[in-house]
């Protein structure tokens, strides 16, 4: 079974036909050899996931879906009422297992749909079509002939034969071969011909051979109808009687490429495997031995199928650069974009750089060339340069003329400047483009983006077994790794490129994301200071907290001893030999999280539940506060490492430390941000944040004249949107009213239910509900708003944020409940917190930039959630001031303006507002 061979930037859609593949595998492995020790009949389970991972495997798409059939009648049916009339009932034993595959699938992370009034071919049509149109080639596995229709040059089917392993793909030149007919005149061939299976009647004495002539001869069969009399003798005269039959088998065959599929397939990636979940099914339906070990060996990527060993890797002309070889070898590199890959860099924050790669990329068959080229690639030590070697490649990495690709390159940059060079032209950063093609994926290794958007092996052509080798030094398979690293990276900046733009998303790669890496590498290099004696009597405090609270727990039960951090001794203290109330259920007993405790806590009168939230509280302060001290590096300063690329929001993250785990409403929180402080050398810290950002958002977006009223009506905004709710004077609402409504503000912009706002606010579910339908009698365009928020994610299968930053939420259409509704508030919020996070980021790199172009000394250091933090320089407070309120207001036109704060400090907290 040949392959088709890929296009490196056509992203491939698996296509399956669910109920045909299950049927297929039912039939052709018999009952008696395939059930569990239950009674429970697998032989279709067990042939569709063999087939599935085998597809998976060999073909190694980027998105799949399997579309099934419904028990509803379709509009075939409204038409022609005997359509797949006579088919025997399904069998039992079958229909028990369509669950099990549904199951089977959820745990592998493939999408699975199915719409009421239609066959899982017309799913597969609309999809298909969609997925063409977006650039993207398009595979479909399925049993159905009236699939060969939608065959074109992005189109392929594969149609299964003879039992579940042999199958015949189909390219147009294929169905010319086999029929003699193109795709498209196969549904004119089949309504001659007929479908037994469907239902649909033959013309009597008229074959496939006759039906293929005819349609072959007319070229239509329409024209066949404006030229029937053309048509002579017995079959002639058959054909005109069964006439009205024929046109209905057309109508009926035809393909329906316009199903309202609330799914993009942009949305059908494919997703990380749930191991565990895969692991009990497997187990439930007693799979063992080699199907066992392909499904788990499929699953080995992220990428699912896409992890399977691809056949083709790269071909490359690579040398390692001598002495006084550098200068010649990068002015003789084509024009066009670079690929870079550092050896030391990689996470290795301001690490030294011991290995560079540089790469052009070959020339493509059929660009001006007989056959496809390799691509040039050259390793540099750093260590050998000579002097003349040294300032070429500085020269060369520096300017910002020469288009540059780079893998994660935030460390890389780093690295370079600890070196004295420059990274300038980054054009494109591939883990960055792939996490705005996939956001929801948890990581990016370059190997993994090479086998999903370029289909090939990170290694060379040229590679036997891991003995050939593309470098004569003592290196060399450093050497080669990296070369091959840098080749790779600028074919998949291609690819990616290519992907994101039918999303729309090419702007936020160039204007927002890639700017914002030299604004991060930046931030992380400048730190903050930390005053190390306040954190470590801070640690001490913590720590004599949690000792405290540890013995009055022990103290709580007669002194006896236990273990405070021991979920399974809690819940035989708390609810057998206390006998508590029970909390929620879990696999391993009541939950005693925290939760749960300050449930308990109200519940009962017995101090253990207290002391225990106590010392979680303490427990978490202290390992914060060591956490940081660990983080001081030598310079007296604390440099956090900033993540574009972990968030689905789009919002940026820390770690090594953590900045958005300090508590920032908290006596302790506080005490915590006095432990940054202004460094030497400069007057004072200034902090600057966006008031009320997320509701400014939600009411740009709504449209809400009443919620805009409210804020430009000059009053505290919480007060003004809680006289509106309760129809009072902003000056008679009571602080109570104004808690609860601004429990509202902030939580409807978090999907936030009637039960969490009752738990918010400490009343009944039927007051909750009563106060949230008040609001929306007020408020009436933010309700209409939320609704629209959540149909058309589920129409589209993703939300997208002011910016077109997109969040995919397949689980909206999730049979699950629960599923479904975490879905449904994460579409209420993804736009909202999303458009938060596009507008923080543009703020900053129109911050940074106004900085660098007054020449000022003043740096930024600190971004944290919507606040960022700057160290300003002797003399320059007031001109900092005005340049960052000016930036960040201007950031992004809203219909209620952006509003900023600003406060100045010796310390972070001090610098609060």
């Amino acid at each position: 079974m040949p392959k088709s061979e890929a296009t490196p930037t056509r992203p491939c859609l698996l296509l399956l036909d669910g109920h045909s593949l299950a049927y297929r595998a039912f039939y052709a492995l018999p009952e008696e050899n395939f059930s569990t020790s239950t009674g429970q009949t697998t032989n279709a389970v067990y042939g569709f996931t063999s087939m599935l991972v085998n597809v998976l495997r060999d073909e190694r798409p980027t998105h799949v879906a399997v579309c099934f059939d419904r028990s509803e009648p379709t509009f075939r049916h409204e038409e022609y009422a005997d359509y797949k009339a006579g088919r025997s009932a399904t069998p039992d034993s079958f229909r028990s297992q369509m669950s099990l595959i549904h199951e089977m699938l959820d745990a592998l992370a493939v999408p699975h749909l199915s719409l009421a009034g239609y066959e899982a071919d017309d799913l597969i049509a609309t999809l298909a079509t969609r997925a063409s149109a977006q650039g993207m080639s398009v595979l479909i596995v399925t049993g159905d002939r009236d699939a060969l229709q939608l065959v074109d040059e992005h189109v392929t089917v594969l149609m299964t034969r003879v039992g579940i392993s042999n199958m015949t793909r189909f390219t147009p030149e294929a169905v010319l071969e086999k029929y003699e007919l193109t795709p498209a005149q196969y549904p004119d061939f089949a309504a001659i011909r007929g479908d037994s299976s469907d239902n649909l009647k033959n013309i009597p004495g008229v074959g496939e051979k006759t039906a293929a002539k005819w349609i072959r001869e007319f070229g239509s069969l329409e024209a066949l109808v404006d030229r029937i009399d053309e048509v002579k003798g017995k079959v002639g005269d058959k054909l005109r009687d069964h006439l009205d039959q024929v046109l209905m088998n057309r109508r009926l065959t035809q393909l329906i490429r316009d199903v309202p599929v609330d799914r993009d397939v942009t949305g059908l990636a494919l997703g990380r495997p749930h191991r565990e979940e895969i692991d009990k099914i497997l187990d439930t339906l007693e799979f063992r031995g080699e199907i066992r070990d392909r499904v788990l060996k499929t699953i080995a990527s992220p990428q699912g199928g896409a992890g399977a060993e691809a056949e083709d890797g790269f071909a490359v002309e690579a040398v390692t650069l001598g002495p006084d070889e550098v200068g010649p070898w990068l002015r003789a590199l084509p024009p066009g974009r670079a690929g870079l890959a550092f050896r030391g860099a990689y996470g290795s924050g301001t690490g030294r750089v011991d290995g560079i790669a540089v790469a052009a990329a070959g020339t493509p068959a059929g660009d001006g060339a007989e056959k496809a080229s390799g691509g040039r690639a050259a390793f540099v030590d750093p260590a050998t340069l000579t002097e003349a070697d040294e300032a070429a490649l500085r020269e060369w990495l520096a300017d910002p003329s020469i288009p540059k690709a780079v893998h994660d390159a935030k460390g890389s940059m780093l690295a370079l400047w600890a070196q004295g060079m420059e990274l300038c032209g980054l054009n494109c950063d591939t883990a960055l483009a792939a996490y705005l093609a996939t956001p929801g994926q948890r990581s990016f290794p370059l190997e993994d983006l090479v086998r999903v958007y370029l289909r090939r092996e990170l290694r060379s052509e040229t590679d036997n077994g891991g003995q050939a080798s593309l470098f004569d030094d003592t290196d060399a398979d450093g050497a080669r790794e990296l070369a091959l690293r840098a080749l790779a990276v600028g074919e998949l900046a291609d690819a990616l490129e290519a992907f994101l733009e039918p999303l729309g998303a090419i702007h936020l790669l160039r204007d927002v994301e890639l700017p914002l890496v030299t604004v991060l590498a930046e931030l992380e290099r400048a730190g903050i200071a930390a005053d190390r004696d306040h954190l470590e009597a801070l640690e001490a405090e913590f720590g004599a907290a949690v000792k405290q609270a540890v013995e009055a727990a022990h103290a709580s039960m007669g002194g006896e001893q236990f273990n405070l951090g021991s979920p399974k001794q809690l819940q035989d203290i708390l609810f057998v030999r206390l006998n508590l109330p029970k909390t929620k259920k879990t696999k391993t007993g009541y939950t005693t999280d925290a939760s749960a405790l300050a449930w308990l806590a109200t519940q009962t009168e017995h101090e253990l539940p207290t002391i225990m939230l106590r010392h979680r509280d303490q427990a978490k302060l202290k390992v914060t506060v060591e956490g940081l001290i660990k983080e001081i590096a030598d310079d007296g300063r604390i440099h956090t490492t900033f993540n574009q690329i972990v968030a689905v929001t789009g919002r940026l993250s820390s770690e090594k430390p953590n900045l958005q785990n300090i508590p920032i409403r908290t006596a302790e929180g506080r005490r915590i941000r006095q432990g940054f402080t202004v460094g030497k050398g400069f007057e004072t810290l200034l902090t600057a944040d966006y008031s009320q950002i997320e509701l400014r958002i939600m009411a740009h977006l709504s449209g809400d004249e009443a919620l805009i009223a409210s804020f430009e009506s000059g009053h505290d905004f919480h007060k003004a949107t809680a006289a509106r709710v309760f129809d009072t004077d902003p000056e008679k609402v009571t602080g109570e009213m104004r808690a609860k409504i601004k429990a509202m503000n902030y939580g409807l912009a978090y999907g936030l239910s009637d039960f969490g706002l009752s738990e918010q606010l400490g009343i009944p579910v039927s007051e909750a509900r009563a106060l949230k339908e008040e609001y929306f009698e007020e408020f009436g365009g933010v309700r209409d708003f939320l609704n629209a928020i959540v149909a058309q994610a589920r129409n589209d299968g993703y939300t997208e944020t002011i910016m077109g930053r997109r969040r995919y939420l397949p689980d909206l259409n999730s049979d699950n409940r629960q599923r479904r509704e975490i879905a449904e508030r994460m579409a209420l919020n993804a736009p909202i917190q999303g458009s938060a996070a596009d507008i923080i980021k543009i703020a900053m790199l129109g911050v940074q930039g106004a900085l660098k172009e007054a020449a000022l000394g003043s740096r930024m250091l600190l971004q944290v959630h919507d606040e960022l933090v700057f160290e300003v320089a002797p003399g320059e407070l007031e001109t900092l001031r005005e340049l960052v309120t000016d930036r960040m207001n201007a950031a992004y036109s809203l219909r209620v303006p952006l509003a900023v704060s600003v406060g100045v400090g010796r310390t972070w907290e001090d610098a609060g507002h």
